[in-house]
């Protein structure tokens, strides 16, 4: 039976434009899936780089001007992996050619650009999903099944850390992530949403926050060439005009009380996404730099044999795992967007809801925001509840 192409039209090519290119050549090879994705076009703002890069990661054509890919006929999703200060204007021009759109996080800088980004998406009835990967660990997977099955009883503690130590050094060059206009905020939106979307997708809606934000360096190295995390300096400094570090409490819909903490001034930390759930019946620890592990402490376990025990998600029943290799052969950073773009693929297939949606997206820059809101007012602030 034949299946249909899906032709992907990929906006950005650096970090995330590898991740999203490697998962696009990937997905096919461990997953059956009822579509075809076909890379069809790629597109930056450097003409010869972008170019460079199609060939590379095997991309049928490479353009400069995003607004003719989006257009293009031939496109059935757009892939936006570009910075946060362009996600809302191309996400809301591909709904409106009829594309699908997927977009990594955070989904915009505001909740208002969110929200037009939704009702975009809505109203043109195209699926729409936010890049939310570490959801797709099969680690964090099983934690979702886990407490879904009441396994560690009703939840009471949310605790979620996520430090990196990339920053440490003063003399580390300016880029695009400590400049406000091109990355809305620093340590708080980068790392933060995803430890906001872990504890909504394991623990429910955050009700309200309390929160600070510091800059430690407020002035670097201005900018020469930059890739990822890394960089050179080139002449002068500029002002840093981000967060380097944010902390804020927390309260939940149910009741739960949660702590989070983010910031790239961390020595040591590489990539150390954390969370520990406490419940009446047990708690769940998982942390990225151990990504296949969960641990799980239950109180039903008898006394003598009471403790944490590891659970190596990697068995054929664990989500995802078993897709990809025999059992206690470890997965890595890639496998998440390979997962997730499994589950979109099917979605548009089969014109199903997708999973993180802009709605979810747009719920977690309102949580950002209502911490900006707090620090503002020097008080507790609502977070807005998203429809």
């Amino acid at each position: 039976m034949s299946r249909p192409n899906l032709n992907i039209c990929l906006i950005g090519y650096k970090f995330m434009g590898k991740a999203h290119s490697q998962a696009w050549q990937t997905v096919g090879r461990f997953f059956d899936l009822d579509a075809r994705p076909v890379m069809k076009i790629v597109c930056g703002r450097d003409a010869r780089a972008v170019s460079e890069f199609a060939e590379r990661w095997e991309w049928e054509q490479a353009l400069t001007d995003w607004k003719q890919a989006v257009e293009n006929a031939d496109v059935d999703l757009v892939d936006i992996s570009a910075p946060a200060n362009v996600h809302c204007e191309i996400a809301v021009a591909a709904a409106q050619a009829g594309k699908h759109v997927f977009c990594e996080k955070p989904l915009a800088f505001t909740v208002a650009d969110s929200k037009k980004m939704l009702a975009a998406a809505r109203e043109a009835g195209v699926k729409h999903m936010v890049n939310f990967n570490y959801r797709r660990c099969p680690a964090v997977s099983l934690a979702k099944q886990m407490i879904d099955a009441g396994e560690i009883g009703e939840i009471r503690h949310v605790r979620c850390t996520y430090l990196q130590d990339w920053l440490v050094d003063p003399e580390f060059p300016m880029n695009w992530r400590l400049r406000r206009e091109t990355a809305g905020s620093g340590a708080h939106g980068d790392l933060g949403a995803h430890s906001i979307d872990l504890a909504r997708f394991l623990a429910g809606e955050i009700s309200e926050v309390v929160g600070m934000k510091k800059t430690f360096v407020t002035e670097r190295p201005a900018n020469g060439t930059s890739s990822g995390l890394t960089a050179t300096a080139g002449e002068g400094t500029e002002q840093v005009t981000v967060d380097d570090a944010s902390v804020f409490l927390a309260k939940f819909g149910s009741g739960a009380l949660g702590t989070f903490e983010a910031t790239r001034l961390a020595p040591g930390r590489k990539n150390y996404n954390r969370f520990e759930i406490n419940g009446s019946r047990g708690s769940l620890v998982w942390c990225f730099e151990r990504l296949n592990e969960l641990e799980y402490y239950s109180t039903a376990d008898p006394g003598t044999a009471q403790g944490f025990r590891t659970i190596i998600a990697t068995e054929g029943d664990h989500p995802y795992a078993g897709n990809w290799w025999p059992p206690g052969h470890m997965l890595g950073y890639e496998h998440g967007f390979v997962n997730a773009a499994y589950d979109l693929v099917q979605c548009v297939a089969n014109d199903q809801p997708c999973v993180p949606d802009f709605q979810d997206g747009a719920q977690c820059v309102a949580v950002l925001e209502a911490v900006d809101q707090s620090i503002n007012t020097g008080g507790w602030a609502d977070v807005e509840v998203i429809q």
